[in-house]
């Protein structure tokens, strides 16, 4: 089926940069609309970014101005650039496509496993 895998997380201090990477394969026609999520310990999954396939971007209010998403068509690759880190930004941050088409016209909804990012005050 579909995969999505993302690197890049680990532990930065407050203020750096860091860059996600979230690579997908398998039976894929378009990516039509991918996100970046976050789960912080003890709280709920939120959204931080999405991009459509048409390149257009919405971003949650608390990283407007700091992260930036993007893909690369060519390597079926979303990216999250994060700069100006917060300890808040600590979390689980997982890839999503939602929705992905398939070779086969299916619309399907796909989860990384995730990426650890913390930051150190």
């Amino acid at each position: 089926q579909v995969q999505l895998v993302e690197s890049g997380g680990g532990l930065v201090q407050a203020g750096g940069s860091l860059r996600l990477s979230c690579a997908a394969s398998g039976n894929i026609f378009s990516l039509r609309v991918m996100g970046w999520y976050r789960q912080a310990p003890g709280k709920q999954r939120e959204v931080v970014a999405t991009i459509r396939s048409d390149g257009s971007t919405d971003y949650a209010d608390s990283v407007k101005g700091r992260f930036t998403i993007s893909k690369d068509n060519a390597k079926n690759t979303v990216y999250l650039q994060m700069n100006s880190l917060e300890p808040d930004d600590t979390a689980v941050y997982y890839c999503n496509g939602n929705p992905i088409v398939t070779r086969t016209f299916r619309y399907i909804e796909v989860w990384g496993q995730g990426t650890l990012v913390t930051v150190s005050s």
